[in-house]
């Protein structure tokens, strides 16, 4: 059941005044296709959907399966602390045309090892599409374990792990121990070339909202073997990874993509715009590369 290989991109949800704004996010989607992306993620964490409303959830599911017209496979963000409104989340994304879902561990209310495969267990007998478990404690304070992982495996649907902890040993020990029995994906990007190495398909990336073709050839360069100019990217890469996680995402990306003339508007509060002193940063580590411009590569 696998969705995709190489770089698949964590899409940040354009606002204005008004709501959803609909003519940014028809840009960034074309710069996405023109770009080398393997797959679009809607309504992730970097695409805000704790700040939106079920209609305008559903109007941008809409949307982007309808632009992506089977050209890249459009996963959406089903998520949620309550099994059965993830679940009934999922529902609706297959019903609206999604090709996969990403579904986040529970929330807030810190379930056991036991509660993650039996809320997966929920979500995956509820869809025909495949699903990717998703692993992110640094925000949901639930992890799961390698063990865990090994026993999601089992369940019908489920096709893929988002390891999203930046911990390297968890990242070693989930791949060893999903080996063979689903897909893994790393959700940190600091960590592509490390996560290929160990088996990973590719990145879900929230730096390729901003350079999907540098991304795509960083994950291109790793399935090749080429690994000394995989590190070499990564490396040159390392300012302006560091610029894009120094707020919370999706903080810095929206102000990335404002600075190479994707403007998508400003985040919604909580989240505020970026620190002054950290936008210089952000800048700087685009101009220093090149890349403050739209399409550019390294």
């Amino acid at each position: 059941m696998s969705l995709f290989t190489g770089s698949g991109t964590a899409l940040v949800t354009p606002f204005n005044e008004s709501g959803v704004d609909f003519a940014a996010f028809e840009r960034l989607l074309d710069y996405q296709l023109k770009n080398s992306a393997s797959a679009l993620f809607v309504l992730g964490t970097t695409g805000e959907p704790a700040t939106m409303t079920e209609k305008e959830r559903e109007e941008v599911i809409k949307f982007a399966v309808k632009f992506a017209g089977g050209k890249l496979p459009v996963i959406i963000g089903s998520g949620s602390n309550c099994t059965r409104i993830a679940v009934e989340n999922s529902k609706r994304a297959e019903a609206l045309g999604a090709d996969g879902l990403l579904v986040v561990t529970p929330y807030y209310n810190k379930c056991t090892q036991k509660g993650l495969i039996e809320h997966y267990r929920s979500v995956c007998e509820g869809v025909g599409i495949p699903v990717i478990a998703y692993n992110v404690p640094t925000r949901t304070k639930v992890n799961i374990d390698p063990e865990t992982a090994a026993k999601l495996c089992e369940l019908k649907n489920m096709a893929a792990l988002k390891e999203a902890s930046g911990d390297i040993d968890q990242l070693q020990a989930v791949a060893a121990a999903i080996e063979g029995g689903m897909d893994l994906y790393i959700g940190d990007d600091s960590l592509t070339t490390i996560a290929v190495c160990l088996g990973a398909k590719g990145v879900i990336s929230v730096a390729a909202n901003v350079i999907p073709s540098v991304m795509a050839k960083l994950c291109k360069l790793c399935f090749e073997g080429k690994f000394d100019k995989a590190r070499e990217l990564q490396f040159k890469l390392i300012p302006l990874m560091s610029a894009l996680f120094c707020e919370v995402n999706p903080i810095p990306v929206k102000k990335a993509l404002e600075i190479i003339g994707l403007g998508c508007g400003v985040p919604r509060l909580p989240l505020t715009e970026m620190e002054p002193e950290h936008a210089e940063k952000l800048k700087a580590a685009l101009v220093s590369l090149g890349l403050d411009k739209k399409g550019a590569t390294l």
